[in-house]
């Protein structure tokens, strides 16, 4: 059933990674799978066996050529340096290569203990499982780079964290699972040599353009990409209200992917202080922290490579530091991009940061909820029913009204009609995302084994710009009997 496997990382030298055979588990059930993904990675499909593929996605039995890793990294957590982490509850089974020549990572996440488990069992929750693949599967149909999601699998055991949980295991796709943190790794023993095989490898599959460049400038290059993909990215989560929640250098990817979704979530009201993460006690990956820490990861980034950049550290610091000190322009460039459709706007104005900047105000000052306010600005343009749809939110109907004048003051030199301008305005800002309520909800019921709820929130959450017409309404925000104002790691 699995495509080809090239086992790129598991011939990498040992002290990159460490075999890791996933450890059975009693009943795998398979509960979700995602087809047209499988289908885009190659795999056949025409004699799909739901049991034997909850055997595969379990880990019970292992694809033919896969020879499974787990992968060795370092990372900054809150802040704080830890020279080894690794992957302590994931093995990568290998990398294929999809029906678009691309290579993509194989991991089973919650398959066992690994070689870097650190006294952990490597085992993951149902609810944590159930949330990545919502949240992944989510972001990828709104547009963002992520992971994906290709399986889940339910383990016939139980996890203890908090409290028991049944225990579940996620197959998880990536363009590649190199992450700041991997740098860290080796760096941090001044091994030059698997700094350098890794930035090339990164160089390979994310920025081959870069290949033909002199020594010191691609890598030089290597750093300026990711800096450019990283702005695009966050640009992105914050177009959106989305809050990654724990933001280490582990957790950043040299690809531009989002990767690891622990405790992340939506927002609801917009408030930019906004924190989620149980863990995040200090609110360091606070919505509004997010660019900057961004910013800081990379800066980690660079110092890995400077002996690769120049042979001289204090001109290899400066050529550095004159790539890092761009990240500003470009996520404030993404940013207003990104706002810029999300207001109607094709054209580029001087005003526009401001009109941006004051809708913003006006929404954190009502507490109005971020995906519904830009969703019925649609509705706001076509009639007065619309418009008090979108004053239901706000408090202050004269500071709207004057906020809406000067909006469609400025919609009027975009030379476009009404119905053009309502089209592009549904087509970026979502009816649906995955609320946390309703996350919460899913992960319930599955765990009482009614996986309807997770699947008709997949079905909704998938379908991002489409207006639900079922019985249940996942646009509505969260009553307050119903916000889940925490969310947790699950490792």
């Amino acid at each position: 059933m699995f495509p080809p496997f090239t086992l790129r990382y598991a011939r990498f030298p040992d002290r990159l990674r460490a075999p890791a055979r996933p450890a059975p588990v009693e009943r795998p059930e398979l509960v979700a799978f995602n087809r047209p993904l499988a289908e885009s990675l190659g795999f056949d499909l025409d004699a799909f066996d739901p049991e034997r593929a909850a055997e595969l996605f379990s880990g019970n039995v292992l694809p033919e050529g896969a020879e499974p890793v787990a992968l060795a990294y370092a990372g900054h957590q809150f802040g704080n340096f830890v020279p080894q982490l690794g992957d302590g509850r994931a093995v990568l089974l290998g990398e294929v290569t999809d029906r678009a020549g691309r290579v993509r990572d194989l991991q089973l996440k919650g398959s066992g203990r690994t070689p870097f488990s650190r006294g952990g069992d490597g085992r993951a929750p149902l609810g944590p499982v159930l949330r990545e693949y919502l949240v992944s599967e989510a972001m990828h149909a709104l547009g963002v780079p992520t992971t994906r999601a290709l399986a889940a699998v339910t383990t016939g055991e139980t996890v203890y964290r908090r409290v028991p949980e049944p225990g579940a295991v996620l197959t998880r796709v990536a363009a590649s699972h190199l992450r700041v943190g991997t740098f860290q790794y080796v760096a941090a023993r001044d091994d030059q040599e698997a700094v350098r095989l890794l930035a090339d490898e990164a160089i390979e599959r994310h920025y081959p353009h870069l290949a033909e460049r002199d020594e010191g400038e691609r890598y030089l290059g290597l750093l300026e990409a990711t800096v450019e993909r990283q702005a695009e990215l966050v640009a992105r989560w914050m177009g959106l209200g989305f809050i990654h929640g724990v933001m280490n250098t582990d957790n950043a990817a040299i690809s531009g992917e989002t990767i690891d979704y622990g405790p992340c979530a939506f927002m609801d009201a917009y408030d930019p202080r906004t924190v989620f993460s149980s863990i995040d006690e200090r609110g360091r990956y606070a919505f509004v922290n997010q660019p900057p820490i961004a910013q800081w990861n990379l800066a980690r980034f660079a110092e890995t490579l400077l002996a690769l950049i120049d042979e001289d550290r204090e001109r290899a610091i400066e050529r550095a530091t004159e790539v890092l000190k761009t990240f500003e322009e470009r996520f404030e460039a993404s940013r207003l991009r990104v706002m810029r459709a999300k207001l109607g706007l094709e054209t580029v104005e001087e005003g526009d940061a401001a009109l941006i900047a004051d809708w913003l105000a006006s929404m954190q000052a009502a507490r109005a909820d971020f995906t519904l306010s830009f969703r019925r600005l649609a509705d706001a343009l076509e009639g007065p029913e619309g418009e008090a749809r979108l004053a239901e939110l706000f408090g202050d109907r004269e500071a709207l009204d004057a906020w809406l004048s000067r909006w469609r003051e400025r919609l009027s030199r975009e030379e476009a009609d009404t119905a053009e301008l309502a089209r592009r305005l549904r087509g970026v800002n979502p009816a649906v995302i995955p609320r946390n309520h309703r996350v919460a909800e899913a992960i319930a019921a599955a765990e009482n084994d009614d996986f309807a709820p997770f699947e008709a929130l997949l079905a909704a959450i998938t379908r991002p710009f489409e207006a639900p017409n079922g019985e249940v309404d996942y646009t509505r925000p969260p009553r307050d009997d119903e916000k889940v104002l925490r969310t947790f790691c699950g490792t």
